[in-house]
């Protein structure tokens, strides 16, 4: 979408950042998974991704930096639930209404749940960056577990919702949509769905649901 339109400054971005980097620090303890690290990841990537595809980088560092306020809401909620925050953090910033009601389009077309082929180049930068953060090799050890401990859900609910929201997406083709980071990330990605897969059929054998009974994890 071509706009015309002022540069968010980079005062208001600081401040965004500041906020929620404090809000991270001080839910620290709740949010185990979409902390400071996974924002900041996000955030990174997502500047990077907006840079080669020629999206507005601006507005989409700002929207990396709140695309998750949701799980500061309520836990294992939707990107609608932090809507609330997300305008109130920005405007407090000092971000315009325009760009405010622009990042909160980007946010939820990035919603990896709900996204399409055809979403906006600032949404490609964002979900791209969010999803390399899930296909990352090291997630599913170093991060899974916190995932299962801030959304109070079990691993079975969490192996059918990733294998449910994005092995379609992987196979018609469009998981990555930068094809520099598809080229560089789906070997990544596609061990990571398998692996999903693998934890889906597994959980059907009793002896493995009788397993996870007996381990805290």
């Amino acid at each position: 979408m071509m706009r015309t339109r002022t540069r968010i400054p980079r005062s208001a971005t600081a401040d965004v950042e500041q906020r929620v980097k404090r809000l991270c620090e001080d839910l620290a303890a709740k949010l185990q998974f979409h902390g400071w690290h996974h924002v900041s990841f996000v955030r990174d990537k997502s500047v990077h991704f907006a840079e080669r595809n020629g999206a507005a980088r601006d507005v989409v560092e700002v929207a990396a930096l709140v695309h998750d306020l949701n799980y500061m809401v309520r836990r294992n909620s939707l990107p609608t639930d932090g809507a609330a925050l997300r305008r109130k953090v920005l405007f407090v910033a000092g971000v315009s209404q325009g760009d405010i009601e622009w990042i909160e389009q980007i946010v939820l077309e990035a919603e990896m749940r709900t996204r399409s082929r055809d979403i906006s180049l600032e949404a490609q930068a964002l979900s791209d960056a969010d999803t390399l953060f899930k296909a990352l090799p090291v997630t599913p050890v170093v991060l899974a577990h916190k995932y299962l401990q801030e959304n109070g859900i079990t691993l079975r609910e969490l192996a059918h919702k990733i294998v449910g929201e994005q092995v379609g997406k992987a196979d018609e083709g469009y998981y990555f949509y930068d094809p520099e980071a598809a080229a560089t990330y789906t070997k990544w990605a596609e061990t990571n769905l398998l692996l999903w897969k693998c934890i889906v059929e597994s959980l059907d054998d009793p002896c493995v649901e009788d397993l996870l009974t007996k381990v805290a994890f």
